[in-house]
């Protein structure tokens, strides 16, 4: 397996690749469609032809972006550059835009001032070729950058499907005005600088929200969320960020794990949240996971205790003599249900410790409330990722609520 700078940069390779293909081939169009434009006098053939021009340099500001994002991250531009990509994208979005608005100026004084088409079969070819060519070039450049994740090669492959309909649009002005109906060449433009403007206009909108970090992708923090939350001992998952860097993501999010987790293992349960997130979603380029507690709506509370008197029970002074223990279950500070049982450890000697951290264990106790324990049954309890807390109040249903405040 590829290590993941190894894959970005041949990913941005293929990119270049793809943005200066489509340099060549827009050249290759604009002349074809300026010459014969120029020749025939087609105003709409003109239109398309500075419209091919225009997509050169979007390419090539693609290709500028992608070839400096492969730049390492350095102590000015601590998290790369990655937003030369997305600035290359604006700039492509803005060319979409001025070009347009000048197709439209012409387009309208061509409608006001229509005249004949020469050469109009030749005129009718180019346009179907500018159709055929601008189809298989937007797919392509679609398809590369979902491959490699550029928002701007993307960008630009709309671009060129906008292309499609543009060509066809002045296929068929062309075609109308050859059949005398001279106007339609003008028509068909300024359909064409419409049509443009708002392309342009929708690019750039999503060029901005990604330069200011906005959050526009909810689908996949509902793919991270269900990702982190089921890999094993995460509870909850909360605060997740995304933020688009070029062609890559930076994550931001807290994970709730088993209270009283040894910092190694919720070390190794964020490294195991950072993989799976990073095998199901290739274009994540940082993770950053922050470790919380989990913080439990109900909470069940173990109480040694002197007698079975409910709520007026004695709390015991030597947990390892308690003859019976309370159980109680807090739910938003209110004692939902208590039930007291008999002491589980004192039919044991030799295996006291063991036994009263399963019989804890099996009850599922949070926090046990005690007013002393043998230290080595405090690392007995504490492994069972209890809290062990001091009676704390006067009444018992004081203490146990004090202790579902500090849990």
């Amino acid at each position: 397996m590829l290590k993941i700078n190894e894959k970005i940069k041949i990913d941005l390779k293929k990119g270049e690749r793809a943005a200066q293909y489509s340099s060549l081939i827009n050249l290759f169009l604009a002349i074809i469609k300026g010459i014969v434009g120029f020749l025939s006098g087609s105003i709409a053939l003109i239109a398309d032809s500075i419209h091919s021009f225009s997509d050169i340099f979007a390419s090539l500001a693609v290709y500028i972006g992608l070839k400096l994002s492969r730049r390492k991250p350095d102590e000015k531009f601590p998290y790369g550059y990655y937003k030369v990509e997305t600035f290359a994208s604006l700039i492509v979005s803005a060319l979409i835009i001025i070009t347009g608005v000048e197709i439209a100026f012409d387009s309208f004084n061509a409608f006001l001032n229509p005249s004949i088409i020469e050469i109009p079969l030749i005129s009718l070819f180019v346009a179907a070729l500018s159709v055929v060519i601008s189809f298989l070039l937007a797919r392509y450049k679609e398809k590369i950058g979902r491959e490699i994740g550029s928002h701007a090669l993307i960008n630009d492959g709309k671009h060129s499907f906008v292309d499609i309909l543009s060509s066809l649009i002045v296929f068929i002005g062309i075609l109308c005005s050859y059949i005398g109906y001279l106007g339609v060449d003008g028509i068909s433009g300024i359909f064409v600088a419409l049509l443009i403007v708002y392309i342009g206009l929708k690019l750039a909108k999503d060029d901005v929200m990604v330069l200011l970090d906005a959050s526009m992708d909810p689908e996949k923090i509902k793919q991270i969320r269900t990702i982190a939350e089921g890999v094993n001992c995460v509870e909850a998952v909360h605060d997740i960020k995304i933020r688009r860097s070029g062609p890559f993501i930076f994550v931001e999010l807290h994970l709730e794990t088993q209270k009283g987790l040894p910092v190694k293992r919720a070390y190794e349960i964020s490294n195991k949240v950072r993989e799976a997130i990073k095998d199901e979603i290739q274009n994540v380029d940082s993770l950053t996971v922050q470790i919380e507690p989990f913080k439990k709506e109900k909470l069940r509370i173990a109480v040694p205790v002197e007698n079975k008197e409910g709520m007026k029970s004695a709390i015991s002074k030597h947990f390892n003599k308690a003859p019976y223990i309370l159980i109680a279950d807090v739910f938003h500070d209110k004692v939902a249900d208590i039930t007291i049982r008999d002491s589980p450890w004192a039919r044991y000697d030799n295996e006291r410790r063991i036994k009263v951290a399963e019989f804890l264990r099996k009850e599922k106790v949070d926090i046990l409330v005690k007013s002393e324990v043998m230290e080595d049954q405090m690392h007995i309890l504490s492994d069972e990722l209890m809290d062990i807390i001091g009676p704390d109040g006067i009444t018992l249903e004081e203490i146990i609520k004090n202790a579902a405040k500090k849990g």
